[in-house]
C-alpha cells in the first residue's frame, strides 16, 4: 500500500542570513558561562542598509513584484497593484510628490 506520509520530502536549502549566522556564531562562542550575559546586536548599520535595499524598487515596473500582475497603478513614490493590493516603493522618488498626489486626487485630507 502507497503510503505518501512516509516518503522524505527533500530539505530546501536556504542560505540563512547574516544576522542568523552572526547570532549563532555569539551562541557557539559563548557555550560556557563566563560571566554576565552579552548582548549581540543584530541591528547593525551595513544590515539595516541591506535589508532596506531590498524593499525597494530600483526603476518603476509595469508589473506587481508580487504577484506578476500588469493591472497596477503608477504613483509618483509606489506602484500600486490592483490585484493583490502590494504598495512596492520606488528607491528614488519624491515623497513630498506623492503627498501632493494624495492630496489632490483626495486620498488625504489637507490640513
Amino acid at each position: 500500500m502507497y503510503n505518501a506520509s512516509a516518503m522524505k520530502r527533500p530539505a530546501l536549502k536556504r542560505r540563512p542570513s547574516r544576522a542568523v549566522e552572526r547570532l549563532r556564531k555569539a551562541i557557539a562562542v559563548d557555550a560556557t558561562p563566563r560571566g554576565p550575559a552579552r548582548v549581540v546586536s543584530l541591528l547593525e548599520p551595513d544590515l539595516v542598509l541591506e535589508r532596506a535595499a531590498r524593499r525597494f524598487l530600483a526603476q518603476p515596473l509595469d508589473r506587481c513584484v508580487k504577484c506578476n500582475s500588469t493591472f497596477v497603478g503608477r504613483e509618483p513614490a509606489f506602484i500600486h497593484c490592483f490585484y493583490c493590493g502590494k504598495m512596492a516603493r520606488i528607491a528614488n522618488a519624491s515623497l513630498l510628490a506623492q503627498e501632493e498626489f494624495e492630496m489632490r486626487s483626495g486620498l488625504r485630507i489637507a490640513v
